[in-house]
């Protein structure tokens, strides 16, 4: 242990830091704030609406009707099933601008209806155009007699010998309907003794949720239209008097008990607990037997839960399985990403390239698979002795996972971070970190009361002048998958400082080693809040004084009170702040004497745009190779700052600098085409396309990688510089 770190922490949990949910400045009122909740549902209204996109090619447009319909699904099962929990413990914790959980969830069940009614009618019009495309969702009726024919054996070999009917009635209870389960009722009537039933049919999960017919032109069925088509299959010697089609979302969250002595064995049976937690949301489709319909509200104990009906096609997330289709004429033209100049430069070697030189690698554009690699490569050089590396979300086939293990096997010293409260991700994990134990790799689980949401990796390698310690530093997860649709940097890099101040944060989470300070990063709960408002204070001591002040920030949600308070104190004091928050933001921008000074831009687009990074002026025009530049895996909510290991790393080196500053942070707020403003009301509406439009997809798509530098600029093929004129609008620089 060094002079930074204190001799001593207590064996268990760490030092508590209060909540800071919900708590704003008190110089600020709750009208000065959005609710969250809300500002979610604007945000998938805003991803629901490229669906309705002309310029996007049709199954593109499909891909952003299903996201939206699962961005929904997981809203229901932990936000309003949150609220839900607070009404019904009557709770009375106010949001930001002061509503109550009673009053947030009257406005909250109107917006989701209104968006589920939206979502059908969007899928109404791609159903119409995709048939024109040759691409049907047919439901059963006037199909040809082949047809007909090969559903009846598909259903009798695939569908037949899995489900299972069950009657309603006291000798057969009611049974339980898992989340996101999708069953039938059917009211039926017995034609030996004229007697009356209710049966359920519960649909499995492993069903498809779209059965795909025979033959070159793409013809779709649903589930639960093929089970009812063939329903006297099910039910030989029944009239069918009726039948009905319903949907369950429920509560999902996973809260963590104080005392949970074991959190591997806390997690296995929470997981099992969250699939039986309370009725959220009951979708129903707009035919339901009103006989069948009565005992299911009735069973379902639906006195708190949101009730939908009149639906088309339930669960619209499902659709994803048509966007799988090999049309490239109704897909955006396929994009593959760079593998970095400045590796190949060295011959693969990832060490001998950051040695050199730091790197930022832009994801997706540039490719994850240099991050593989540089963990890999670790695994098989004989001269890495140690490997440390935090595990948030990874995937179901990890390339990194596969890394650790051979380097464990190899007999190097590996050490995993393992986030096991990675909401919906906490399975996968446990079998992560199952196998990593077994392969000889120390597995840590973190903080009981905190989640770890760094993206750090560690290695230490034996070199002639001694051990030199490499790292990256990401804000986005080590999941091939997401890599290849997020919008991320990752941040490889030599220099000590950095990497001393890594090894702290890891200390810190495996052995509660609190450090005192850290050279260069900060890290939260402890000290990233901190640091945030030094550099914003800083900024209103330079406006105050007339130099050039601004804040440029690109984050995915905006939801601290204390933080925007701030920037609300800056606005004030003249600084000029431009923000890119893709999802989440209460902060109200344009208000006069409030937050005039304050541009708020969301960007929804091709790619998901995940990484974090603030931009300070420190008293020069921006863009500026002296401002203060940070990358972060932390978004601007409290949870973020008080309750979750983050990190916010500066950005020394002046050539990654001026790559992340007057590239990828200037391209987001020059974006027109992809870009919608957030209102003083609250209201998002689309970027006037100025005189030069501006795709910040497009643009880092169709030019060279940030990080050829070598042979790239031998070529006169470098990313072009981009200027503040470009796309007409106007960027506050704090001149």
């Amino acid at each position: 242990m060094d002079q930074h770190e204190t001799d001593s922490m207590q064996a268990h949990a760490p030092r508590t830091i209060p909540s800071a949910e919900d708590i704003y400045a008190s110089a600020y009122a709750p009208r000065d704030f959005f609710n969250r909740e809300l500002s979610w549902i604007a945000f998938n209204e805003r991803v629901l609406a490229e669906a309705r996109n002309e310029n996007y090619p049709l199954l593109e447009r499909l891909r952003f009707l299903s996201i939206s319909g699962s961005n929904l699904d997981e809203f229901m099962m932990i936000r309003v099933a949150g609220l839900a929990g607070q009404v019904k413990r009557q709770i009375d914790a106010r949001a930001l601008d002061g509503k109550t959980p009673a009053q947030q969830m009257a406005e909250v069940r109107a917006a989701v209806e209104r968006l589920e009614y939206a979502q059908q009618d969007a899928w109404s019009g791609l159903r119409t155009l995709l048939a024109g495309a040759g691409i049907t969702i047919v439901d059963g009726k006037g199909l040809d007699a082949a047809s007909a024919r090969w559903l009846k054996e598909y259903f009798l070999e695939h569908v037949l010998p899995i489900i299972t009917p069950q009657a309603i009635d006291p000798a057969h209870p009611f049974p339980f309907i898992a989340n996101q389960g999708i069953g039938l009722l059917f009211n039926l009537t017995r034609q030996a003794d004229k007697a009356h039933l209710i049966e359920m049919v519960l649909v499995p999960s492993a069903l498809p949720r779209l059965v795909r017919l025979p033959g070159e032109d793409a013809r779709y069925i649903s589930i639960e239209n093929l089970i009812i088509r063939h329903a006297q299959l099910i039910f030989p010697g029944f009239r069918m008097e009726g039948d009905g089609v319903f949907r369950v979302l429920r509560d999902s969250d996973i809260e963590v008990e104080e005392d949970a002595e074991d959190l591997v064995r806390y997690y296995r049976t929470a997981i099992q607990r969250r699939r039986r937690g309370r009725v959220i949301l009951l979708e129903m489709d707009e035919g339901f037997d009103p006989v069948a319909e009565q005992l299911l509200r009735d069973q379902m104990r639906l006195q708190d839960s949101l009730v939908i009906k009149g639906l088309g096609l339930l669960g619209v997330s499902g659709l994803s399985c048509i966007v799988d289709e090999d049309r490239p004429d109704l897909k955006f033209e396929p994009f593959s990403p760079r593998y970095p100049e400045r590796i190949l430069e060295h011959d693969g070697d990832c060490f001998s390239a950051i040695r050199e030189k730091d790197i930022v690698i832009h994801h997706p554009y540039e490719s994850f698979e240099v991050v593989v690699d540089f963990v890999r490569q670790a695994a098989q050089d004989p001269d890495v002795v140690a490997i440390k590396q935090t595990l948030y979300r990874a995937g179901k086939q990890s390339a990194i996972i596969a890394a650790l293990i051979e380097a464990a096997e190899a007999g190097k010293s590996v050490t995993a971070v393992v986030e096991l409260k990675a909401r919906f991700d906490e399975e996968q994990n446990l079998l992560w970190a199952t196998q990593l134990e077994r392969a000889g790799v120390q597995v840590i689980y973190g903080f009981v009361d905190w989640k770890t949401h760094a993206k750090v990796s560690l290695i230490v390698r034996r070199e002639e002048d001694g051990y030199r310690t490499y790292c990256h530093f990401g804000t986005g997860n080590y999941h091939p998958v997401t890599a290849r649709i997020y919008t991320d940097l990752s941040y490889f890099t030599a220099d000590p400082v950095l990497c001393r101040d890594a090894g702290r944060l890891f200390n810190f989470v495996t052995g509660y080693v609190e450090p005192r300070r850290t050279e260069a990063i900060a890290i939260s709960p402890l000290g990233l809040r901190d640091k945030l408002y030094e550099c914003i204070d800083h900024e209103i001591d330079n406006a105050r004084a007339g130099r050039p002040a601004a804040i440029w920030a690109k984050l995915n949600s905006l939801t601290d009170g204390r933080l925007i308070g701030k920037l609300y104190d800056a606005s004030r004091a003249g600084v000029a702040i431009n923000l890119v928050i893709r999802g989440i933001c209460c902060l109200r921008p344009g208000v006069d004497g409030l937050s005039e000074n304050i541009a708020v831009k969301s960007i929804i687009g091709r790619f998901l745009e995940h990484s974090r990074i603030w931009a300070f002026a420190n008293g020069y025009k921006m863009p500026s190779p002296r401002a203060r530049l940070y990358i972060s895996s932390a978004d601007g909510m409290s949870r973020n700052l008080d309750r979750r290991v983050e990190t916010l790393v500066p950005i020394r080196n002046r050539t990654v600098h001026d790559q992340v500053l007057e590239q990828v942070l200037l391209a987001n707020l020059l974006d027109t085409e992809q870009s919608w403003l957030l209102q003083p009301d609250g209201t998002y509406v689309r970027t006037p396309p100025g005189t030069k439009p501006f795709n910040v997809h497009r643009y880092f798509m169709t030019n060279p990688s940030l990080s050829g530098r070598g042979a790239a600029l031998a070529a006169g093929d470098e990313v072009p510089r981009l200027s503040l004129r470009r796309g007409g609008g106007e960027i506050g620089t704090g001149a």
